[in-house]
């Protein structure tokens, strides 16, 4: 098993930026493919970014392309989502996923979750 936290949300004004972190234990990190995911008040889960065991793939959802960036260091145990040009509609708890295959974008496919943390963007 994989035990995840995430770290990094907050409030933040329209145009900011947010670093988000995930740190993981237990089994090997590098064994796992990760992904964040968010969920708005409301609304369901929702795919954000995901990367493969060893960073050489990324996938993102179309809503946040060219403004967020996923990565990870294997030898910190943690992964990262760094997020620019923050929009109030990217609001919401935001969870990292661990799985122990290849890159997904839906969270039934993912086995371990984080606590989320909440991520509020102010107009």
């Amino acid at each position: 098993q994989v035990q995840l936290v995430e770290s990094g949300g907050g409030l933040v004004q329209a145009g900011g930026s947010l670093r988000l972190s995930c740190a993981a234990s237990g089994r090997t990190f590098s064994s796992y493919a990760m992904g964040w995911f968010r969920q708005a008040p409301g609304k369901e889960r929702e795919f954000v970014a995901a990367i493969t065991l060893g960073g050489h793939s990324i996938q993102y959802a179309d809503s946040v392309k060219g403004r967020f960036t996923i990565s990870r260091d294997n030898a910190k145990n943690t992964l990262y989502l760094q997020m620019n040009s923050l929009k109030p509609e990217d609001t919401a708890v935001y969870y990292c996923a661990a799985r122990a295959r290849s890159l997904a974008t839906s969270f039934p496919e993912y086995n371990y979750w984080g606590q989320g943390t909440q991520v509020t963007v102010s107009s």
